[in-house]
């Protein structure tokens, strides 16, 4: 049995490579909480979440207090009984972002410590199901942008290769999305997908609404019409659409996940690995997801999630919004409009240690280890 034996955290803070708005937010920049863990053997595993430019220094403090040292000296293989552990250990506080973000992170380490050990790649030890899924991109499409802009940015995409462009809505009056939307379709063609994003930016009746406006152009999806936690608006709108209903990006627990399965609130799953918690619950989402016959679309870290829309038989796609290049070396593989499932053990991110050293922010970096005495 190899145990923990240390744990080192550090924090990195990167600028979107793009100008970033939505309905109800700026993304200004993504705090990166990563987590490194050895165990007795000498092996390493490096998990990373992230936030959108708050919370970082919560979900740090979190790390070093209360979650890292809980993990000393245990054995790294026991992932599932850590995972719950480390959750209840925090359950006064409750399951919400800040703590499933510091969870993320741990758990991740977690398991690419053990694929690495086992030379596996994540996607294989995970399931295996294919090494490839479609891409579809997000970064041309931000509410702030010019229809002309999305236009242009969607064709260059289906020029090369994607699969799809998600494009922001949530404009003050639902005209205005139906005719950046309608350009859009007018210049791809119907042999192309437009994802939709409304960012929780809308109440349920103006939700119906918009979807039926917008049921003409044949939308892959309408991704987080409401609030998160109106479920039954979910149910109301689900059944009234037939555009499908995509829901997971700010979600922080199974049982969410699993009530909107069950009460029919969604069609599409987008489970955040860095939001649920880790690799862990993510993999149980997934596979919930199957059960009810519905796709997994994760949203963001599309390195990470490449392996684990792999690893599934029900992911369908990887959202491409490329934000780790500034601390990788080799980028991820992109090959006709599918990114490639890494072939390296463990999950797969080509870290640059010398960047990672220089950008790391100095007040949270912390070496927890076993005590010798």
């Amino acid at each position: 049995m190899a145990k923990i034996e240390k744990v080192e955290l550090c924090m990195v803070d990167l600028v979107p490579k793009v100008k970033r708005t939505d309905a109800i937010q700026s993304f200004v920049s993504q705090e990166t909480p990563i987590v490194t863990i050895t165990d007795s053997d000498g092996a390493v595993g490096m998990g990373y979440s992230y936030t959108i430019g708050t919370g970082g220094s919560s979900v740090m403090r979190l790390l070093a207090d209360h979650l890292a040292p809980r993990i000393i000296g245990r054995d790294a293989d026991c992932i599932e009984a850590i995972w719950h552990e480390l959750e209840f250990a925090t359950h006064a506080t409750t399951i919400g972002a800040i703590t499933s973000i510091a969870l993320a992170a741990i758990d991740t380490a977690l398991w690419d410590l053990r694929a690495r050990k086992q030379k596996l790649p994540l996607w294989k030890l995970a399931g295996g199901a294919k090494d490839r899924c479609p891409l579809y991109t997000t970064e041309g499409g931000w509410l702030h942008i010019e229809t002309e802009a999305l236009v242009e940015d969607a064709l260059a995409a289906k020029a090369k290769g994607f699969r799809g462009s998600k494009v922001k809505i949530g404009k003050p009056h639902g005209a205005e999305d139906l005719a950046r939307l309608s350009a859009v379709r007018k210049a791809v063609g119907d042999d192309y997908e437009i994802m939709t994003d409304a960012n929780q930016g809308f109440a349920v009746d103006e939700a119906i609404r918009r979807a039926a406006r917008l049921a003409e152009l044949d939308l892959a999806w309408i991704e987080e019409p409401l609030p998160a936690d109106d479920i039954d608006g979910h149910v109301r709108l689900n059944a009234s659409a037939t555009t499908p209903i995509a829901i997971g990006e700010s979600l922080y627990s199974i049982r969410h996940f699993r009530e909107y399965m069950q009460k029919g609130g969604c069609s599409i799953v987008q489970v955040d690995v860095g939001r649920i918690g880790g690799i862990t619950p993510w993999l149980k989402v997934a596979h919930m997801a199957e059960a009810f016959d519905m796709p997994v679309c994760p949203h963001f870290l599309m390195e990470l999630h490449v392996s684990l829309a792999c690893a599934v038989p029900n992911g369908k796609y990887v959202e491409y919004i490329p934000q780790l290049d500034e601390l990788t070396g080799a980028k991820m593989r992109i090959e006709d409009g599918h990114a490639l499932a890494p072939s390296e053990p463990g999950i797969g991110i080509d870290w640059d240690f010398d960047a990672l050293k220089a950008r790391s922010i100095d007040e949270f970096s912390l070496t927890i280890a076993e005590r010798s005495d």
